[in-house]
């Protein structure tokens, strides 16, 4: 029996670390031109700035609707402060050299009959993680090991007018949920690609969708969250707005992480980009406390808000340009939530620190009562991580600089036998943890699988089995004599390592960034983990030896269902979702 199974590649769409360099460039707008040299050659024309800016021949090559969006929605959104609407799109044609697409020119493959109503069933993947122990393990996938070699590639679906797509997918009731970089969220045929319905969010949506119902016999509802910190429920049917809610006021203030939904209550994790925003010598850097909230899933009411810095920024000295710094500041909460109903608890990994203000839930990882949001534990791996994008450049940067070891990827509590558990968690030092959740989160062991880096290590998620911990490492901005992109098998009980494969090195399009880095959450099933790569190459490993029994390049254009011209590049941020037969 053959088997034809849909395999995501991000199509019309394209990372910010991986990027085609562009052809030539003409100033066709003098404005804009003198608009970029104020407000962007800085950074974007220095090469010797950090990894994680994108040189001006890469941001050429994306779309002008992308470099808006970055600017006012995205990660230029302190740099793009005061100016108009205009003024950015002027800056985007001058970079690109292009004009803006005209919107009612897109297709959108309209499904011709309505789709059955939506239901929850056991072989879905809802949200971040198919069980809120945040683990990625697809116990019933619709497929086995054997059936791996034979993937093929069923539908792609083109996100107009962008050039990145972070929205990992969920799957339920015959229907993909994604959302995209242009603010849109799509409920689509998983059969066929083509779409029920789609909602304009007001920002840009990272998280994956998660699905719920509040109340039996009710309604099921999509929840996400979007870039300008504003959390949505929509009907999962039709797409129509039940609720929205600001969660935080902080002007840089964004949802990335998936929000999850448990026992009637949507738990909104919160990060920022002040930490980019705050290398400007104008900015008062930095007032930004990452958090969680609980909301009624019904209502959208704010149930408890628990800040994951605990005391409330004051000034605290002038830059060296005069400007006025504050502090603490941080601890942002860049990954989905982890709930451990046993305990009461809901568990959240942070960032770094923004000041030099000493914190101890920096780096750290929080378990909050879950009724009350109350602090219950912190269990810090990198004290002293204080750090802005820039440093040691910026003169807003904290006298005593951090390495960025976030946390980006959300804990994993994991069975280890006898009725115990333990709490996994992945860090950017390259560094995995093994934390004990009867004793405060002490610490069980650790594990060095990764050089570290600010874009290294572990970046966006681990995931497991019934037996051992699959972590991805990236690696991508460490020294090339000590980055150890791969992926490797550890024991939970005791972090000692199975296996492990290094990333293989391939041969990528002309110009195009060839990173084997392993920056994207890893998802399992029995017997297989899949692992994407910053190359574009997506992967599925044998659990028990790490073989590669498939690679498949998204580094390729793609014809989509919708007719919008896609093409792949690199996998990032989230990772594969398998529901009923398909990935």
């Amino acid at each position: 029996m053959s088997y034809f199974r849909f395999v995501r590649a991000l199509t019309g769409s394209r990372l910010i670390s991986c990027a085609f360099l562009a052809s030539s460039l003409f100033a066709a707008d003098p404005d804009g031109a003198a608009l970029y040299q104020a407000r962007c050659a800085a950074c974007h024309d220095n090469d010797s700035t950090e990894s994680r800016i994108p040189k001006r021949e890469q941001i050429a090559a994306r779309s002008p609707e992308a470099i808006t969006s970055a600017m006012f929605d995205g990660a230029m959104i302190g740099q793009a402060s005061g100016l108009s609407i205009e003024e950015g799109r002027a800056i985007a044609r001058f970079v690109t050299g292009k004009e803006f697409s005209v919107a009612s020119d897109v297709p959108m493959a309209r499904c011709e009959a309505p789709g059955k109503r939506i239901s929850l069933a056991p072989g879905d993947w809802n949200g971040w993680s198919v069980e809120p122990d945040n683990s990625r393990y697809q116990a019933k996938p619709g497929l086995n090991a054997t059936d791996i070699p034979r993937l093929k590639l069923k539908w792609a679906f083109g996100f107009p007018g962008d050039t990145r797509a972070y929205s990992q997918p969920t799957v339920v009731g015959g229907r993909v949920f994604v959302g995209s970089m242009g603010g849109t969220v799509y409920s689509l045929d998983a059969a066929t690609g083509c779409v029920y319905w789609s909602f304009k969010a007001e920002g840009s949506v990272r998280s994956a969708v998660t699905i719920g119902r509040p109340k039996a016999g009710r309604r099921y509802i999509a929840y996400f969250g979007d870039l300008h910190a504003m959390a949505y429920a929509v009907d999962a049917d039709s797409g129509a707005l039940i609720w929205k809610q600001k969660v935080d006021q902080h002007p840089v203030a964004r949802i990335t992480g998936s929000p999850v939904f448990h026992d009637g209550r949507l738990f909104v994790p919160m990060a920022s980009l002040e930490e980019g925003t705050g290398r400007s010598p104008q900015y008062e850097c930095c007032t930004f406390r990452g958090s969680l909230a609980a909301l009624d899933g019904e209502t959208g009411r704010q149930l408890w808000k628990s800040f994951t810095v605990l005391d409330p920024p004051k000034a605290i000295k002038k830059s060296k340009t005069g400007t006025q710094m504050y502090g603490p500041a941080g601890a942002a909460v860049w990954s989905a939530p982890t709930i451990d109903a046993k305990r009461k608890l809901v568990y959240v990994a942070t960032g770094d620190s923004y000041t030099g203000v000493d914190i101890n839930t920096s780096d750290a990882i929080l378990a909050f009562n879950i009724d009350t949001g109350s602090l219950v534990w912190v269990s810090q791996a990198t004290p002293k991580d204080n750090y802005i994008v820039g440093c040691p450049g910026s003169p807003n940067c904290p006298d005593e600089v951090g390495p960025d070891y976030d946390f980006g990827s959300s804990p994993m509590l994991l069975p280890i036998g006898g009725g115990k558990q333990i709490i996994i968690a992945g860090q950017k030092s390259g560094t995995v943890w093994g934390l004990d959740p009867d004793q405060k989160g002490k610490v069980v062991w650790q594990r060095k699988l990764g050089a570290g880096s600010v874009m290294g290590g572990v970046q966006w998620g681990p995931g497991a089995d019934t037996e051992h911990a699959f972590v991805a490492i990236s690696d991508v901005a460490a020294r090339r004599d000590s980055a150890q992109p791969g992926i490797t098998s550890l024991n939970p009980a005791t972090g000692e390592s199975v296996w492990n494969t290094p990333a293989p090195q391939v041969t990528c399009a002309p110009k195009m960034a060839c990173s084997p880095a392993q920056s994207a959450a890893v998802s399992v099933i029995p017997g297989v983990v899949f692992s994407g790569a910053v190359n574009g190459h997506f992967r599925a490993y044998s659990t028990k030896t790490g073989d590669i029994l498939w690679d498949f390049d998204t580094a390729t254009p793609f014809e989509t269902v919708n007719k919008v011209p896609g093409k792949g590049g690199s996998i990032n941020g989230g990772g594969s979702a398998i529901a009923n037969g398909m990935v």
